[in-house]
């Protein structure tokens, strides 16, 4: 059996998190390749092909999406990453009864007047950031004291569609809290933490993550939030990042579906579950 765990051009050597994953691979007979998605190969010689570190997607959505849809037996599906490559997808599930940040939607080529919505939210601290993006990038937090600065950061990026949100503070203390399921059922939790002063959770940035218990009620929703997902029944992954609200509640921050950090380190069973998950496939 041919796995291929897709990846990306210039992966960091500090990257490893899959490993618990390819070890429970190979220890079930399978022979686990890495390739990057642009590469020039015949996506056919692989028996499954999973999508995990194709972190330059982003800078190029639409050539990626045309990729997703020309590999054969890919995980998740085409139609999937199409639909959550684009931050709307929260729109989406916001309609559906989904708990979200309280959000302005900018068009590219539009605007918005900062300060008015800020003012609106009830907010002293707001937040921007790209429909499309990774790891943080194109962000800016800011205060009700620099709203020359926010509107001149959406001129800088009226090329791209934005989301204009408050700034939720608990993520410099709580941190944002993620939940990992593995073929639709929960596998385990994290909580990921910024340096002090940062609200970049990513441990590119130096934050820090272990594990995190959600309750039955919690869990009850995330499953409910699966289940408005196009084709759910098909998602072989996917991770729930929330931030708690100034009232307590937990807002959905995104549902990564296309290339998420699992944090097997902190689950071996989640990986062991990915693998039996993936060769069921097969």
């Amino acid at each position: 059996m041919n796995i291929a765990l897709v990846s990306c051009d210039d992966l960091p050597g500090w990257e490893v998190d899959d490993k618990p994953l390819i070890e429970a691979l190979e220890k079930r007979g399978a022979t686990v390749h890495r390739p990057a998605w642009t590469e020039s190969i015949d996506w056919n010689q692989f028996d499954v092909s999973v999508i995990r570190t194709t972190w330059d997607y982003h800078a190029q959505k639409d050539a990626f999406v045309q990729w997703c849809k020309s590999v054969p037996k890919l995980y998740n599906e085409a139609e999937i990453i199409e639909w959550n490559t684009h931050k709307s997808y929260l729109r989406e599930l916001e309609e559906r009864g989904t708990a979200i940040a309280p959000t302005v939607w900018i068009n590219a080529h539009e605007t918005a007047d900062v300060q008015k919505e800020l003012l609106h939210f009830g907010s002293k601290k707001g937040f921007i950031k790209p429909q499309v993006g990774a790891c943080a990038s194109d962000t800016l937090r800011f205060t009700d004291t620099e709203y020359e600065l926010a509107q001149q950061f959406l001129f800088d990026n009226e090329h791209q569609d934005m989301m204009l949100q408050p700034y939720l503070q608990s993520v410099e203390t709580e941190g944002e809290l993620t939940a990992v399921f593995i073929d639709g059922k929960f596998t385990h939790g994290v909580q990921k933490i910024p340096v002090k002063g940062d609200y970049r959770v990513q441990d590119d940035f130096g934050a820090s993550d272990m594990p995190y218990e959600f309750n039955t009620e919690e869990l009850r929703t995330m499953q409910e939030t699966l289940r408005t997902v196009p084709q759910y029944a098909h998602l072989l992954y996917a991770r729930f990042d929330y931030l708690r609200g100034d009232d307590g509640e937990l807002l959905l921050n995104e549902l990564e579906l296309v290339e998420p950090s699992l944090f097997f380190r902190h689950s071996e069973y989640s990986a062991n579950c990915l693998a039996v998950a993936i060769l069921k496939r097969v």
